[in-house]
């Protein structure tokens, strides 16, 4: 049962924005910051993306449009239908974040390592990833404006521009300035990684920071925290079972099931986050909270799954091989012969 230790620095950075929250100048100071990281790390996720491959993925057309339709499609779906847990298990708030996670693209690095793990198309879990990734820049505000309304910032015609200036136009200024950037990025994937991470901390500091001084997080008992992740296991376990079994059913190989299982079922945190800042506002921190709820939730649930694949999958292979004594004694006989 993995704990990510990333999900301890985010939570590191709740209890410091509960402790010292950002205030008058220091709000103005960490807004613009987080403004300013957003920015970068769109640009960056506009780098790194390769759209030579995604257009070569378009080969394995139909595990591609599965996915995105478990992703934007079946989720938002089931996210809809979660609204009959308001009162009883959830507030108005915590549904809206619920709601907002469902349209979240998928992740990209933990569908890769699980279908990898559990042997599956791991070529297929790349492209769909990145094509998760670059279609929920455009599609998850539109969707969020659809099905959330007035409460994911109004969405009036000046939080659609701030959308395009902190999303769109730095990830376009990165695809188009990749063939020049491009090798630079790969060669010092970690240390933009970490950029990346630092930068995802500052959006949650200024965004929990801005709920302290606001004080939302009076809305939230231990009680609603508990029917919550009741929610959220159910929402996780219903989405495993519909991209493992719904693949089966469309025919697909196993190991395209498995990519599919894993990129299907997952919603990325890297992209969420900072999606929420802008889309949200002030009530962000309400906003993320599911999501970063369900993150480690995915992550705990589909790492042991992977294993269970890689144990079928290695039983599979030695119940098919015949006995080492049954291929000595062919070998045998073969050159007796």
């Amino acid at each position: 049962m993995p704990i990510d230790p990333y999900i301890l620095l985010l939570l590191g950075t709740v209890g410091l924005a509960a402790l010292f929250p950002a205030r008058g100048a220091g709000a103005d100071v960490a807004s613009g910051a987080s403004t300013a990281a957003i920015a970068f790390l769109f640009f960056l996720y506009g780098a790194r993306l390769s759209t030579r491959e995604a257009l070569d993925g378009l080969k394995h057309w139909r595990l591609h449009a599965t996915v995105l339709a478990c992703t934007f499609l079946v989720f938002p779906l089931l996210g809809l239908a979660a609204r009959g847990f308001v009162p009883v298990l959830l507030t108005e708030p915590l549904y809206q974040g619920l709601l907002f996670l469902t349209l979240v693209p998928s992740t990209i690095q933990s569908s890769i390592a699980f279908t990898s793990m559990a042997r599956g198309n791991v070529p297929a879990a790349i492209c769909a990833g990145s094509f998760s990734s670059l279609v929920g820049i455009v599609i998850t505000p539109l969707l969020a404006a659809a099905v959330l309304g007035g409460n994911a910032g109004g969405f009036s015609a000046d939080s659609l521009l701030g959308i395009v200036l902190q999303l769109l136009v730095p990830f376009a200024a990165g695809q188009l300035l990749r063939r020049w950037i491009g090798g630079f990025v790969a060669r010092h994937k970690k240390v933009l990684g970490l950029v990346d991470r630092g930068s995802i901390l500052l959006v949650v500091y200024g965004a929990f920071s801005e709920g302290m001084v606001q004080g939302i997080w009076h809305q939230v008992s231990p009680l609603r925290l508990g029917g919550l992740l009741a929610v959220e296991a159910v929402l996780l376990a219903v989405m495993l079972a519909l991209t493992w079994y719904g693949a089966k059913a469309m025919r697909f190989s196993r190991e395209d099931r498995i990519a599919i299982q894993f990129a299907g079922s997952k919603k990325s945190l890297a992209s969420g986050l900072p999606m929420a800042s802008v889309l949200f506002g002030a009530h962000a921190s309400l906003a993320v909270l599911p999501l970063m709820l369900f993150h480690q939730m995915q992550l705990m649930v589909c790492a042991v799954i992977a294993k269970r694949r890689a144990h079928d999958a290695q039983e599979t292979i030695t119940v098919s091989a015949p006995p080492a004594e049954s291929r000595t004694a062919v070998g045998t006989g073969t050159r007796s012969g």
